[in-house]
């Protein structure tokens, strides 16, 4: 009897160093380069999808950034398609790895330019000129204001009737992702990671974060009052705050 139990304590002492192993993030590396030439790419973005972390690649190609088994990297660079690679055991455990990106075939599109047919005269050229609007609308006590879009005086009311609508996409989208959108605070915490949202314009990170498409991040700021010409013009980084905005501003409101 007196061998079972140390047998049975040896193997909960296993399990729960193997899980501490596990979990405790480590330190790996690798090697990014071109399958096309096979030269290394500097300048890469590569994100830690779970732990919210990132960082870019040297000069060389090499990078290193802190894990967990089975966490997902989301690596991207103008140009490559975008690349999705799990963390093995084998990779945590050799250190290191080399991954190859992919060159996009990127076709061009005639563009036309229409130019404005200016007078000179600056009364009459100022009204040729179209001027987009976008007004917002504060909240007293939340410190932060809705974009409400273009000439939208009823923005307000379109906002707090989306949060306190039950059958309402708001309602849905943030009562179901309470995990996906304690990411985009943790998102604000890491350099690498603002920077490259602030310089992409795609939505994808964002998307991949959250779980949605492209598609539905338009809708959930178009429910927050987001004006079209934001959601199509911002930044990466301006919609990640625009949607942490609008869902600190939700459960504020849910809760009185």
């Amino acid at each position: 009897m007196k061998y079972i139990i140390l047998f049975l304590f040896f193997i909960a002492t296993l399990n729960s160093a193997v899980a501490q192993t596990t979990e405790t993030p480590q330190k790996i590396s690798g090697t990014i380069i071109s399958d096309n030439t096979g030269t290394p790419l500097a300048n890469v973005n590569i994100i830690n999808i779970n732990q919210v972390t990132g960082t870019t690649t040297d000069v060389k190609g090499h990078f290193e950034l802190a894990v967990t088994q089975n966490d997902t990297l989301h690596i991207t660079l103008l140009g490559y398609q975008s690349l999705r690679v799990r963390v093995t055991n084998d990779w945590i455990k050799n250190k290191t790895t080399t991954i190859q990106l992919t060159q996009k075939a990127i076709p061009l599109n005639e563009v036309v330019i229409s130019p404005y047919y200016l007078t000179g005269y600056l009364e009459i050229d100022a009204k040729l000129i179209p001027v987009k609007e976008d007004y917002r609308y504060d909240i007293s006590g939340l410190g932060r204001g809705y974009e409400a879009g273009q000439y939208s005086p009823g923005a307000f009311g379109k906002v707090l009737g989306s949060i306190f609508n039950p059958a309402d996409m708001l309602y849905n989208f943030f009562g179901k992702k309470p995990q996906q959108l304690k990411k985009l605070r943790e998102m604000r915490k890491d350099d690498t990671v603002r920077t490259l949202l602030e310089s992409k314009y795609d939505r994808e990170t964002i998307s991949l974060l959250l779980g949605v498409s492209q598609d539905e991040i338009a809708e959930i700021l178009n429910r927050c009052s987001y004006s079209d010409a934001f959601i199509k013009s911002a930044n990466d980084l301006q919609i990640m705050d625009a949607i942490s905005g609008c869902y600190e501003q939700y459960k504020i409101l849910k809760k009185k």
